[in-house]
């Protein structure tokens, strides 16, 4: 049966993946919920998908954050070196124009079943206007991402006041002369907490446990571009001296009043932010530790102080899902993913997920490579290893980084040596710049 791909997702790492498989000369149709290509990317200050702010930056820089194939030189030579959520939606966008993906693009179409019928049959219902259909595929790749599904703590008592999960959140001024608390140590939380500072009555942030604040320049250049540079290394040497760095140039959490760190270097996701420090330290924005119960608009926190507040925002991140799928079938929420190189399934050779990993870096460079290797192995020019499944099993035993057992920390890799791992699948010549044209797909 000749080759019919079904893509689900049109954002940073379905379009590579359409653009890919498209080289190869596979039939191809790629099915989005949204208007236009960039998945959360895609700015709306209505409730939506996005999970971007009103001021987001990507937390990588340009250089490692660009697609080979179509560089942000290719798109504009002047973008800053952290773009804006609006640079990164027009360089997708150009990207998807350049190669000619949006005859490929279903937009507007929700996927809601994914049912495997048997080998590479795909029954896939849709809905497009209202209106259900079954479209039938050989083959299947699964780029919806993983920050949708909005993963809420829970806390004895309840909180009177508005407590709503950062995935709502969109700009700081409906939260001008409150009293704001926000749950969280990641990107989101210290983005969120810096943003209400400067318009809040007060604002206040509250970690369960110390986390590593990494600023976005080292000497004059990117952060990661300083830790590129020792790529070379073994992740656990690599690991100290970064912790070297850091304590050296940042100093220790509790000169800020913050928890400090009890973690090595990888075992958590460090967070990427430059003004936290600076606003603590300016009195804006007030450390506190982790909740105990809440009364009416009072919380209290594990240390014994209490404190009144007019809402609440919990940046605590998302819940790994895949709503088209039965949960009997594939169900990643909680728990390991054992799948070889983050994408193929040890028993399902025709399910391919992409994008499906948390680097501590970008991640559509590495779904690049994968989307590459996924439209090598269509075509029959790259072997799945027989031991597929020892393989699978091994991505859940051998990580990058021993990280503390959370939800959050199922799916990340080191970017450097990911990429790595992801190359020595690939040929020399994998750079593909040239757009190559053929039919949409019946």
């Amino acid at each position: 049966m000749q080759k019919r791909v079904c893509i689900i997702g049109a954002g940073p790492s379905g379009i590579t993946t359409l653009k890919n498989l498209i080289d190869k000369g596979l039939s191809v149709v790629c099915y989005d919920q949204n208007k236009e290509v960039g998945g959360n990317w895609i700015y709306s200050e209505d409730e939506s998908h996005s999970s971007v702010f009103e001021t987001t930056h990507i937390i990588s820089s340009k250089t490692l954050s660009q697609y080979e194939d179509y560089t942000f030189d290719d798109f504009d030579k002047t973008v800053a070196d952290y773009p804006s959520h609006d640079e990164l939606r027009r360089y997708f966008q150009a990207y998807a124009r350049y190669f000619d993906l949006y005859p490929h693009i279903e937009f507007g179409t929700s996927v809601l079943h994914c049912d495997k019928k048997g080998d590479n049959e795909w029954h896939v219902t849709i809905k497009q206007h209202n209106q259900e259909r079954v479209e039938v595929f050989t083959d299947l790749v699964a780029c919806n991402g993983h920050h949708s599904v909005p993963r809420m703590p829970e806390y004895p008592g309840n909180f009177s006041g508005s407590f709503m999960h950062s995935h709502h959140y969109k700009k700081a001024s409906p939260f001008a002369g409150k009293r704001v608390l926000v749950i969280g140590g990641g990107n989101s939380a210290c983005d969120v907490a810096v943003e209400t500072s400067r318009v809040s009555e007060k604002t206040s942030i509250s970690w369960r446990r110390g986390y590593r604040i990494i600023p976005k320049f080292f000497f004059g250049l990117p952060s990661d571009i300083v830790g590129a540079r020792s790529a070379w290394l073994p992740v656990k040497i690599r690991s100290w001296l970064n912790d070297r760095l850091l304590n050296l140039l940042i100093g220790k959490n509790k000169l800020y009043g913050l928890q400090e760190v009890k973690t090595k270097f990888g075992e958590t996701h460090p967070t990427i932010n430059d003004e936290l420090l600076y606003k603590i330290r300016h009195g804006k924005v007030h450390p506190k530790v982790d909740i105990e119960c809440l009364d009416d608009n009072t919380v209290h926190f594990k240390d014994g102080t209490k404190e009144d507040f007019d809402v609440i925002i919990a940046c605590t991140g998302f819940v790994l899902k895949h709503s088209f799928f039965k949960d009997s079938f594939v169900d990643y929420s909680d728990g390991p993913v054992p799948l070889y190189l983050k994408m193929f399934h040890p028993k399902h050779h025709d399910l391919f997920f992409v994008g499906m990993f948390q680097p501590l870096g970008c991640i559509w460079p590495g779904s690049e490579l994968q989307s590459k290797i996924l439209a090598n192995y269509l075509t029959g020019e790259w072997k799945m290893p027989q031991n597929i499944e020892k393989l699978c099993e091994r991505e859940v035993t051998h990580p990058h980084y021993r990280q503390i057992n959370t939800p959050r920390h199922t799916i990340t890799v080191d970017y450097h040596d990911f990429r790595k791992a992801l190359l020595k699948q690939l040929p020399k010549n994998w750079i593909s710049k040239e757009p190559k044209t053929i039919s949409k797909s019946a």
